[in-house]
């Protein structure tokens, strides 16, 4: 990136006059310390002024008052890399790609238990089972595929039941899940979705910046009913509790770290409610 806005300066792409037009228009890269959190707009906006990330309260939305308090627009690397082939071939041409209002194509993630884990870019339409099973190739342990998270970290859980949903936006979401930065994650029928939904919340906990109390808390607390739910204590009652966690985090927290967290842990609920069912705990003998 570094050497590109090298050579885009000393073409005048970039620069006080660009093109030697009026126009001024420049590149910067800044380097931040990875937190997951700041993904957030306002956490980002944070870390580039040189302040520790933490999500801020909006409004005011970044729109009106950002960087430095000045109107900034925020767009992710998915969204500028589209640019070049609009500019080059036209709207219509990016457009004809993708299926609905979710047009064009998006780079996808394939990993896990996969044959041909890897990026690969689509068009929007595809199905989900098409996605795992034509491009993944299945799994690479030959096990029957059991759950399929779209979306990173923070995304619902799919079974196999759900591979014709159609891979865009709106799909997805009736479907009760998010694309996200389309990262596809297989696991055969060996995994426990007890321990996947309990790696959400610890993920959560992990990765928050400490700002609100439902993510903040939240999450720590829903380790800690996993685990009671894992050793078979009050089963019904703390799935119950974690649902309610898990409503108290979409609703109450500031930013989607907190927000999503819910989809994976609900969606794993819902879907595999056999593994939130465990063996009684066993009295140790005297």
């Amino acid at each position: 990136m570094d050497e590109a806005i090298k050579i885009a300066r000393s073409a005048g792409i970039l620069g006080p006059s660009v093109m030697g037009s009026p126009h001024a228009f420049d590149m910067e890269v800044r380097v931040g310390a990875g937190a997951y959190v700041c993904g957030e707009e306002t956490s980002l906006l944070n870390s580039l002024e040189g302040k520790r990330g933490i999500v801020r309260a909006k409004p005011p939305l970044p729109a009106l008052q950002g960087l430095f308090g000045k109107p900034t627009v925020v767009n992710n690397v998915m969204s500028l890399a589209s640019i070049p082939v609009i500019m080059d071939r036209g709207a219509q041409f990016y457009r004809d790609y993708g299926v609905g209002r979710s047009n064009g194509t998006i780079p996808i993630q394939l990993a896990g238990n996969l044959k041909h884990g890897g990026l690969y870019e689509a068009a929007f339409g595809m199905t989900l089972g098409q996605l795992v099973n034509e491009i993944g190739g299945g799994t690479i342990s030959g096990r029957p595929v059991k759950a399929v998270q779209v979306g990173g970290p923070l995304g619902a859980y799919f079974p196999p039941s759900l591979f014709d949903t159609v891979f865009d936006y709106e799909a997805f979401t009736a479907a009760g899940g998010l694309i996200g930065h389309a990262g596809i994650v297989v696991f055969d029928d060996t995994v426990d979705m007890l321990k996947q939904a309990r790696f959400a919340m610890e993920f959560c906990a992990v990765e928050s910046c400490g700002k609100c109390t439902p993510c903040r808390i939240g999450s720590t607390r829903g380790v800690e009913t996993a685990d009671k739910i894992a050793r078979g204590i009050e089963p019904e009652k703390n799935r119950q509790l974690l649902a309610d966690l898990c409503n108290t985090m979409k609703f109450g927290s500031l930013c989607a770290l907190g927000g999503f967290t819910p989809y994976p842990v609900m969606s794993a609920m819902t879907h595999f409610p056999e593994d939130f069912a465990p063996t009684p705990l066993v009295e140790a003998a005297e």
